[in-house]
């Protein structure tokens, strides 16, 4: 067969006339023999067609295998009647082969490759380019491209500018640990490969860009979970002359444009706000899930005075009594005792359980130290109907809400992801305090607070004008208005303990650039693999990542990392620690 490799694509032969003369290519997903005619599914990135081969005029079709890679020239025709497929797209139509070339044959498949098989995730990963044929996996890659298009034609529709900020920078802290590199003309410095582009887009808009976004490559050197990667997929943003609001405007079009684009039929997502405080204070964390109810209630004024020692010295010490109605669980005893069991896990030093009863009573190990008056409290309180089992937890404010909070999780939240509840988290914390008693930054030390005064006399409670965007229950990305003031930087430096040498050794080259006349600006930063999980319905980043780590931070299909040879070592003046060799030789 000769002539061009490929004419059409498999899709593109629904709309063809019958009789139109086309040449396919792609891979045999499957070959059936049906009494000598061969009846091969062509698989190609638009779709399957069905291909009617006759070995006896074209014998090659004999050695036809899954997978191998064919081009086909044939005729469209009409499939007979009784035969359409309606699982597919291309299901009333055929090509009638006249010609037929293997282009690259296939060994036998590891696993097969559709959706219909189990096939652990290591193996996944380990054959990744066999895995992006399976159906799921190639609707998860158009996907993924649906969504970067659309959130940058919404970008340059806004009047941002597209720009690149560089990969190897020097190191700065920002939350967790930097991948470093060394560099070989430079023996014993190092470059650090960025945790986010966070200093490069604030000197554009020192520069004047106004408008900037990209899709930036970071990475982070932490411990993995299912929606962590040590390299990873942001979208980010960053503007001039503007504040928190217009930040979160312009975000929210690129998010309902990426939705638009994958999730066709979800409804226009809204885009309710909440405080820091309030989201802790009613949902035990500051990334709700708001799809489900259980939200937290305060039974302190409940228990005033309260004769319980278990509630009363908790309110004693200035800490709060916190209720969840959980609904009807329909737990046994053990199973009642073991929610005390997990929020001993989570931290806590007990958990009260109580099950409403007929009557307004309650069926608890407490119950007998409450007086009536607290049971009816803690009833009306968290609007019990019998049946009903509510968690309370005595103890500080924040580590009982967050407790609270984390069995709502496990009690409450739904399966799957049909839903789409996205929300705004504001006024977070300038500070958080350490193991230590120190202070570290909430978000990262660039972050305006609302209040310098407040931030000065008293750093523990200010708030800052730091926002996060959730969907459900998962934190998308988090942004801020930004320090444009030298002197506001150097409090806050101040404030974490920072010298002004140190200052100036970790950050001097940025603070300069903030006295040349920095405008007002504010940025965010989406995970675009976590939006990306959420959208197609996906349990771990890992899968919606072309190209994953596993979880302890292996390729498995390149084998990194890896050893590298002793000249490479020796180009870059590094050596490795000789306990660390001896355990190279004895693995």
């Amino acid at each position: 067969m000769a002539g061009t490799v490929r004419t059409h694509r498999a899709l593109d032969v629904v709309d063809l006339s019958e009789g139109t003369e086309v040449t396919l290519a792609g891979w045999v997903a499957r070959s059936r023999d049906m009494g000598g005619i061969l009846f091969v599914d062509l698989r190609d990135a638009s779709g399957v067609i069905q291909v009617v081969v006759d070995p006896s005029e074209l014998p090659e079709a004999e050695q036809l295998r899954m997978e191998y890679c064919v081009a086909v020239t044939g005729t469209v025709r009409p499939r007979p009647g009784g035969t359409s497929n309606p699982d597919l797209a291309t299901g009333d139509v055929e090509v009638g082969a006249t010609g037929l070339e293997v282009l690259s044959p296939s060994d036998p498949l590891p696993f097969m490759v559709d959706d219909r098989h189990d096939v652990d995730e290591l193996t996944r990963l380990e054959y990744r380019y066999l895995d992006f044929r399976r159906p799921d996996m190639a609707a998860r890659l158009r996907a993924r491209a649906a969504a970067t298009n659309a959130m940058r034609q919404a970008m340059a529709s806004l009047g941002f500018l597209e720009i690149e900020t560089p990969t190897l920078i020097a190191s700065t802290p920002e939350g967790a640990r930097d991948m470093l590199v060394p560099s070989r003309l430079r023996q014993g410095s190092f470059y650090a490969l960025p945790q986010s582009p966070q200093i490069f887009k604030q000197l554009l808009m020192v520069g004047g860009v106004e408008r900037y976004f990209q899709f930036a490559r970071c990475y982070r050197d932490e411990d993995f979970r299912s929606d962590r990667q040590l390299e990873f997929t942001q979208l980010d943003l960053e503007g001039a002359f503007w504040d928190e609001e217009d930040v979160r405007s312009a975000v929210e079009a690129s998010i309902v444009a990426a939705t638009a684009a994958v999730r066709p039929e979800a409804s226009a997502p809204g885009f309710p706000t909440l405080t820091w405080r309030e989201a802790i204070d009613r949902y035990g964390t500051d990334k709700p899930d708001v799809r489900f109810d259980m939200e937290l209630t305060d039974l302190s004024e409940v228990f005033e005075g309260t004769e319980f020692r278990g509630f009363g010295g908790a309110l004693a010490e200035g800490g709060v009594v916190k209720g969840m109605n959980a609904g009807a669980l329909g737990l046994s005893r053990s199973g009642l005792d073991g929610l005390v069991e997990r929020a001993k896990e989570l931290g806590a030093a007990g958990l009260a359980w109580a099950v409403a009863e007929d009557g307004g009573s309650l069926r608890s190990p407490i119950a007998k130290f409450l007086s009536e008056a607290e049971v009816a409290g803690v009833v009306e309180s968290l609007s019990a109907e019998t049946d009903d089992v509510l968690l309370l937890i005595a103890g500080p404010w924040r580590s009982s809400s967050e407790i609270l909070g984390q069995l709502r999780v496990d009690l409450g939240k739904p399966k799957g992801h049909d839903e789409l509840a996205y929300l705004w988290v504001v006024d977070f914390p300038v500070f958080e305090e350490t193991d230590d008693g120190g202070l570290a930054p909430a978000h990262h030390p660039f972050t305006a607070p609302h209040s310098v005064e407040e931030m000065r006399t008293d750093p523990v409670n200010a708030l800052s004008r730091a926002y996060d965007l959730v969907l459900n229950g998962t934190e998308l990305g988090s942004g801020s208005v930004r320090i444009h003031d030298p002197a506001v930087q150097a409090q806050v430096f101040e404030t974490l303990g920072i010298s002004d040498d140190e200052a100036e050794r970790r950050f001097g080259w940025f603070l300069r650039a903030l006295r040349y006349g920095t405008p007002p600006h504010a940025g965010f930063a989406v995970g675009f693999d976590r939006l990306m999980a959420i959208l197609v319905g996906a349990s771990s980043i890992r899968d919606v990542i072309p190209f994953p780590k596993t979880q302890r931070g292996v390729d498995p299909l390149t084998g990194s990392p890896s050893r590298v040879e002793e000249a490479q070592l020796e180009e870059l003046g590094l050596d490795v620690r000789p306990e660390i060799k001896a355990a190279w030789e004895a693995d």
